[in-house]
């Protein structure tokens, strides 16, 4: 059978095809759409990766800021007294907590004394108060010195790692406990107190550089070149209070020691 397209054939073609549309040439020769495409893309990641005229080729490094604990290294250095202390912390604009909070939580207690309390952070009462260990926590504090002829208004000085409450009462991050420490070791060096009384983990933490209360209490130490003694947190006694037992002994144990200082 002949394959040629006779003039009927080619007649018939034409007709079909300008009924679909095509009544109109564009080029002479077919053109291959799938290739077409291809090129399209090739040519498109070729502009997507050719730098744009002025553009630098190599990334900017971005400017870093001052490292805020070497800003409170300097800042805490720059202090001679409590008072000088605590302008220097309120002064300082590195950490966020200071956003959230209502006050700075400085101290309570006679300045000087020989036992000298590093709580943890502020709970609400603290933070509304601007001091340390006044809800709950802070009247058991009370109590438990008190039975061993101590007392904030007379012969103790109270603090914290961070002078400002986290939100919800959340654990300090380790970088918040790392920007305040300069400004906590500083404010011992002020105090000068003759005992510390590390209470709670946080604390143990900042002054340590250990965790584990239950493990470290009762134990003496030393921190800052002074004798120290972990001890449990009073706001962890409110909730295990089969642990006061303990407490009574770290007690006993802390007043053998100032006898034996004296």
């Amino acid at each position: 059978m002949d394959s040629a397209l006779d003039w009927h054939n080619a007649k018939a073609l034409l007709e079909w095809q300008y009924d679909l549309g095509a009544d109109c040439a564009l080029a002479e020769a077919p053109v291959d759409r799938f290739a077409a495409e291809e090129i399209a893309r090739a040519k498109a990641a070729e502009r997507a990766a050719a730098p744009m005229p002025g553009k630098r080729t190599q990334p900017v490094p971005l400017e870093k800021g001052p490292d805020p604990v070497e800003v409170a290294v300097k800042l805490a250095k720059e202090t001679q007294d409590l008072a000088s202390l605590r302008e220097a912390m309120a002064q300082y604009s590195h950490c966020d907590l200071k956003k959230g909070a209502r006050n700075l939580v400085f101290s309570d207690g006679v300045a000087g004394s020989k036992v000298m309390i590093i709580g943890e952070a502020p709970g609400r009462d603290e933070d509304r108060v601007g001091k340390p260990f006044v809800g709950r926590a802070g009247q058991l504090l009370d109590k438990m010195l008190a039975a061993i002829d101590l007392s904030r208004e007379s012969n103790v000085y109270i603090t914290n790692v961070l002078p400002w409450r986290p939100p919800q009462n959340r654990d300090p991050l380790p970088e918040e406990i790392a920007m305040m420490q300069p400004f906590l070791k500083r404010h011992i060096a002020l105090a000068d107190p003759d005992i510390l009384i590390v209470m709670g983990n946080i604390s143990c933490d900042a002054l340590l550089g250990r965790r584990g209360i239950t493990r470290l209490r009762g134990g003496w130490t030393e921190a800052e070149g002074r004798p120290a003694i972990p001890m449990f947190h009073p706001a962890y006694l409110l909730r295990q209070p089969h642990l006061k037992r303990e407490a009574w002994a770290d007690l006993l144990s802390l007043r053998a020691k100032l006898e034996a200082v004296s």
